[in-house]
């Protein structure tokens, strides 16, 4: 990333890309994109510009003089079609960023998702909903409150006037909800709001998905917080449960033989987006943390948890980490009773031991 202070041109504002002050850097790479200072640069680099650099040139230049009619029509379809990748790309990765716990870096990922879904869809359509969760999101990981709140009651009234909102979204903002309140310390209307999430997701995906799985977790924390461990036990068991079949059916994917077929099933059943492996990676170590150091722990909660983790890594070609995770699932397992379990434990580690 190279820096180029710059005069600005008489007559032309420049904006800074995260706070819209007035700009004196200059993007050397896209030409397109300015900012108030190098810090603000390399915020933006770390958060979503390294990936969408080489694409801004394209969408923010101006429009070449086109003769035809037809040239114009395909050069904006081209350009609508980018600005919806663009969409998906920079919501994905502030997802993913806000998994890793690396708040302040998924802002300017949401910022520019916002943008571009202002662009493509308008300022009150409920496809900007997404993009001020994951603000919401973001304000809430780094202690802004009053900020968070401004972000979800604007998708929150977006989505009230828009009756035929996705129960996808309802998910997502009701999640968004309870996290705020547990923030407050407000656990039993976080709960509420928890509860509306799952049933949201339970309807657009059923109860056993992993975009499920998130409401469940959520909820786990706050009974975890509040020490219901009763309770809280019995939502991560829940939470391991639906990883641990979604990996299993990944892992048969990968290992069938002969090869499973790409395309669109290679997606749907072999396949973890970013943001879903960041999610994976949050969700399965804080319930293993949890587990480990109960003091009371169950072998077979410790043991499924184990397993799910060292599927998980498998996936992600980590073999010395998913081995590590299938010795102790096989260690804790030697006290289950659950023979089907320990077996598929054993096959597992074969796996494993086959990869080069």
């Amino acid at each position: 990333m190279t820096l180029n202070p710059l005069s600005n041109p008489k007559g032309v504002k420049l904006l800074c890309e995260l706070c819209q002050k007035p700009a004196f850097v200059q993007c050397t790479i896209c030409r397109v994109t300015y900012y108030c200072g190098v810090e603000h640069q390399k915020a933006d680099w770390l958060g979503i510009h390294e990936k969408i650099c080489d694409n801004l040139a394209l969408l923010r230049q101006p429009a070449p003089f086109l003769p035809s009619e037809g040239e114009r029509e395909k050069r904006e379809a081209v350009l609508l079609d980018k600005k919806r990748q663009m969409i998906d790309l920079t919501r994905t990765t502030g997802q993913k960023l806000l998994f890793e716990g690396k708040h302040e870096q998924a802002v300017p990922a949401a910022m520019q998702s916002l943008r571009f879904a202002i662009d493509v869809y308008g300022l009150s359509s409920i496809e900007l909903v997404p993009s001020y969760l994951i603000l919401g999101e973001a304000s809430i990981g780094l202690g802004r409150l009053s900020q968070a709140e401004e972000y979800l009651a604007q998708g929150q009234w977006t989505v009230l006037k828009t009756p035929e909102c996705s129960n996808a979204i309802k998910s997502k903002l009701y999640r968004n909800l309870g996290l705020l309140h547990a923030a407050k310390g407000e656990y039993d209307e976080a709960l509420r709001n928890l509860a509306d999430d799952i049933y949201h997701a339970s309807v657009e995906f059923g109860t056993d998905d992993i975009r499920t799985s998130g409401g469940y977790f959520h909820m786990a924390n706050v009974f975890f917080r509040q020490g219901k461990m009763e309770i809280a036990d019995s939502l991560y068991r829940q939470v391991t449960d639906i990883w641990y079949n979604h990996l299993d059916s990944i892992v048969k994917c990968r290992t069938k033989t002969p090869e499973t077929p790409k395309g669109m099933f290679y997606k749907m059943f072999c396949f973890l987006d970013e943001a879903q492996e960041a999610e994976a990676v949050q969700v399965l170590n804080s319930i293993y943390d949890i587990r480990e150091h109960q003091p009371n722990r169950k072998a077979p909660d410790l043991a499924l948890i184990c397993h799910a983790l060292a599927m998980l890594y498998f996936i992600f070609h980590q073999v010395k980490k998913a081995k590590e995770f299938g010795r102790k699932a096989v260690v804790t397992s030697d006290s289950n009773p659950d023979e089907n379990f320990s077996r598929k434990i054993v096959e597992f580690m074969k796996i494993c031991d086959n990869v080069k």
